[in-house]
């Protein structure tokens, strides 16, 4: 789980319940079921005409992704790397199979070298992959930009709808300020749906793609190197390439 997704979305409505709370107020005052409808019922009607069912539904899915993650450091994969680099320089590819690979992406590349397929055609396959993942990842990131987009424009409009209802009430003062309070709740919904719930999430899936074309480009860099050969310790200095130079200090076998 991503700890830092989960403890910005509690601590940004922590913060609000305490402005709320500290000055005295009722979290019922914030509570109104025409806002509610016109801004989130609204926006979502709105990016589903934009995008559909499949894009929709599928930006849903990969939403999870914010909250749950299973990262590799770059390091992690580095060191498996190596470790499978010695025992197939040692034993051949074909004594690669059965070995414990704790990385996904990375098991599946050494089944197609076990195979015996070509450099090419792996590295086809396992950039196909990387790349069709990327994708699903950018559709959320867009359905959710939307979102985002959509939550204050419809706050908007709700509080026009508010201000309409006012105004229509002049004559009645116990009316206006139930309208009041509709046209205002409505901006304040869109603008929290949009900056603590939508635009985050937005991004935070745009970090996760980097973060995963970045881990499989250095899959796929090791698995060649794996496949021609190449010594561990050559294949190692070429990976760290992908560590900031901070990171990039003495060899993972030296270590150990």
């Amino acid at each position: 789980m991503d700890l830092s997704t989960l403890a910005g979305l509690i601590g940004s409505a922590c913060v609000i319940y305490f402005a709320i709370a500290g000055d005295g107020g009722s979290l019922k005052t914030f509570m109104s079921m025409h806002p509610v409808v016109v801004v989130f019922g609204g926006s979502t009607a709105v990016t589903l005409m934009k995008f559909g069912f499949k894009n929709f539904f599928g930006a849903v899915k990969v939403a999870a992704r914010a909250f749950f993650y299973k990262k590799y450091s770059h390091e992690e994969i580095i060191e498996e790397a190596v470790k499978i680099a010695d025992a197939a320089r040692k034993g051949g590819l074909l004594s690669l199979e059965g070995i414990e690979i704790n990385n996904d992406f990375l098991k599946k590349g050494i089944q197609l070298l076990i195979d015996g397929h070509e450099p090419e055609v792996m590295k086809k396959i396992l950039t196909k992959e990387m790349n069709l993942t990327v994708e699903r990842h950018m559709w959320g990131q867009k359905v959710f930009k939307a979102i985002g987009e959509a939550g204050p424009a419809m706050g908007m409009i709700g509080t026009l709808m508010g201000l309409v209802l006012m105004m229509s009430s002049m004559s009645d003062p116990k009316a206006i300020g139930p309208a009041m309070a509709i046209a205002l709740l409505a901006t304040f919904y869109g603008a929290v749906l949009a900056n603590m719930i939508a635009l985050p999430i937005a991004e935070k899936l745009e970090l996760r793609s980097n973060e995963e074309r970045l881990s499989k480009s250095l899959v796929i860099d090791a698995l060649l190197g794996i496949q021609v050969g190449q010594n561990p310790r050559v294949i190692e200095e070429a990976l760290k390439n992908y560590l900031p130079r901070s990171k990039r200090g003495t060899s993972i076998n030296d270590a150990a």
